[in-house]
């Protein structure tokens, strides 16, 4: 099971490797996340989509989460990494998403910390903040 997307392939040569595609801990990106700005919204998705957030990065997998009071973006994980995930997310799916909130080319966009769906939860970055997919860094 995984992340249902529009369909295509989305293995990249040399994606797998540490950090790669630009995710690593300490670019641009990733350094917009802010422990100080956490949040939880719950609703319903309104869309999935890839887009390359910033340039030299490979594709994230983000959603439009309609709540009572906006729709946001959230910004997911490298598609790289969610292609093997257990949970499936869907355009209608009521979930909830814990994340930090940032202003991202002028829009305000969460960047996830984990998805529930049901009882299934996708951890996507530790309580420090730091992505999982990172887990070759030096843990103390």
């Amino acid at each position: 099971m995984g992340l249902i997307l529009p369909a295509q392939s989305f293995a990249q040569p040399g994606m797998l490797g540490r950090g790669c595609g630009g995710w690593g801990t300490q670019t641009q990106y990733t350094r917009m996340y802010d422990l100080q700005r956490l949040e939880t919204l719950s609703k319903e998705v309104v869309s999935l989509n890839t887009s390359v957030p910033m340039q030299r990065m490979s594709h994230c997998v983000h959603l439009a989460l309609k709540t009572a009071k906006e729709t946001i973006s959230v910004h997911l994980v490298p598609r790289w990494y969610i292609e093997n995930q257990d949970i499936q997310i869907q355009p209608g799916d009521k979930i909830q998403v814990k994340g930090s909130r940032i202003n991202f080319a002028g829009q305000p966009t969460i960047i996830a910390t984990e998805v529930k769906k049901g009882n299934a939860v996708m951890k996507l970055r530790d309580k420090n903040g730091f992505p999982v997919w990172s887990g070759w860094r030096k843990r103390y």
